[in-house]
């Protein structure tokens, strides 16, 4: 049987009504020749710096460096501790790894997928130096009580805000919580560009002087090197797309919403929440869904559920498989299988629906449609 297809993500959809907009904006990037730097990352900056309700933002090359400059920033290195959750992408653990720090991994709440406080507090030690809690999927972390842990400890904190550009808590906003905030411009991301490219935030003015420091090779003024940095910049193509788009993030986010809503509804309608579990949204939270997410009963069942759905054209994803603690290159670090048990217990439960701006109502039907054949399907096979 032959089914229309309904993709994970449509970047080309999302792109189309900008297309000729960013096209003119990076035609004029080009006749200038202003190519890093300049006006239109420094528009950029601002713009993003508002958006975040922060006093700096600092564009750099990638979500993955921006983490990395937070920590060289805050002067994180060898022997020092990171707490981290193991529950999201391998980045947050690897910039700590990369500074020879340690990265030390919490469990996650089991509604949320975000850090749980409780865990995060027994990891705390003499080494600690700073907590990087991840706000997983578009929703933030309980932010209140890990700063108030940090106060507690004299840690840092960084926030993990990949996935959560416009997500706040208590009406902050994601980036804004913490010393310092770190984003990813990578185009599956609520605000993507043309490739890779990241940003930090912060309200500090010394640590916005470090932060530019070591984007720039440790080099102010030109030729003369205080610090060793890295070479980590946010292009000036890349800030014109995304200050376009930046325009237009709101709004994508509440259709984000709207989806979200739409297949709560529709999860009721075809009888499947006893069968799937669908994501919750903390009160305290502003969610921005990047991605919607839900949990069946164990890993076959998921693994038939994908399996099953891409016979039907549906694009999902399982955002993460193995959890980080788990991972071959940090096996050094001694943990083993139910060391984090909530979080191997989403790892082996969790599938990811397209949610992208634009996904019109027929393709959501036809996604729960999906669901509902193939976890039927299953179940007869298992009654079988």
């Amino acid at each position: 049987m032959t089914h229309s297809g309904v993709p994970l993500l449509d970047v080309v959809r999302s792109n189309a009504p900008l297309r000729d907009e960013i096209l003119c904006a990076m035609a004029e990037i080009l006749d200038s020749g202003r190519f890093i730097g300049g006006d239109a990352v420094k528009n950029f900056e601002v713009a993003f710096a508002q958006y975040c309700q922060t006093k700096h933002a600092i564009g750099c090359a990638s979500g993955s460096d921006a983490l990395l400059l937070a920590l060289m920033a805050l002067e994180i290195g060898p022997g020092d501790e990171v707490i981290v959750p193991s529950f999201t992408f391998f980045a947050t653990a690897s910039a700590v790894w990369r500074l020879g720090a340690v990265p030390v991994f919490a469990d996650i709440d089991p509604v949320t997928f975000n850090l749980n406080p409780a865990s995060v507090q027994a990891c705390i030690t003499k080494q600690t130096k700073a907590i990087i809690p991840v706000h997983l999927f578009g929703q933030c972390c309980d932010m209140e009580s890990i700063v108030n842990l940090a106060n507690d400890a004299s840690l840092y904190v960084i926030e993990d805000a990949a996935q959560a550009i416009g997500a706040t808590y208590r009406k902050r906003p994601a980036g804004s919580m913490a010393h310092i905030g770190c984003f990813s411009f990578y185009p599956t991301k609520n605000l993507g560009g043309l490739g890779d490219g990241g940003i930090c935030t912060t309200n500090d003015d010394e640590i916005q002087e470090k932060l530019r420091l070591m984007a720039n090779h440790g080099m102010k003024p030109r030729y003369t090197h205080t610090k060793v940095g890295v070479n980590s910049r946010l292009d000036a193509i890349q800030a014109v797309a995304l200050g376009i788009k930046l325009r237009h993030v709101t709004n994508w986010s509440n259709e984000r919403l709207e989806n979200a809503q739409r297949y709560h509804n529709l999860f009721r309608h075809f009888n499947l929440t006893d069968k799937v579990e669908m994501p919750a949204t903390d009160p305290e939270c502003g969610h921005v869904w990047n991605q919607y997410t839900i949990r069946v009963r164990d890993r076959e069942t998921r693994d038939y559920l994908r399996r099953e759905m891409t016979e039907r054209g549906i694009g999902t994803e399982v955002y993460y498989p193995i959890p980080l603690h788990l991972q071959q290159c940090f096996a050094t670090l001694g943990y083993q299988t139910g060391s984090l048990p909530n979080t191997e217990r989403a790892a082996a439960q969790v599938l990811s629906l397209p949610i992208f701006p634009g996904l019109t109502n027929a393709e959501q039907v036809q996604v729960v449609q999906s669901v509902d054949d193939a976890i039927g399907n299953r179940f007869k096979i298992r009654a079988a």
